[in-house]
């Protein structure tokens, strides 16, 4: 996997029932075919909240947040641990729809 994008700002994580301001870091990595060209739907998306010292709910840990950038986009992660740690991986028949 090869790192295509770098995430970093302010944004609002959002949960079923709740929400918070938020800083963030992140890494987009995207799986390369042997030829250069990137395989679609293969891609994990890696880093790390600014919870600004509050720890999340634990039911909120291992379930689907979003991640609403201060530019608008919204990314849709996993809440990995209560201090902010997050992931999306791409690929399957749940994410990408290629198989």
């Amino acid at each position: 996997m090869k790192a295509v994008e770098e995430y970093a700002g302010e944004g609002q994580l959002l949960w079923v029932g709740d929400s918070r301001p938020v800083g963030y870091r992140l890494t987009r990595l995207q799986g390369m075919a042997a030829n250069g060209l990137p395989v679609p739907g293969l891609f994990r998306i890696e880093g790390d909240l600014d919870l600004r010292g509050e720890p999340v709910p634990d039911d909120v840990v291992g379930r689907p947040v979003t991640l609403k950038l201060g530019d608008g986009r919204t990314l849709n992660l996993t809440l990995t641990s209560p201090a902010g740690r997050v992931l999306s991986e791409g690929h399957g028949p749940s994410r990408c729809l290629c198989c």
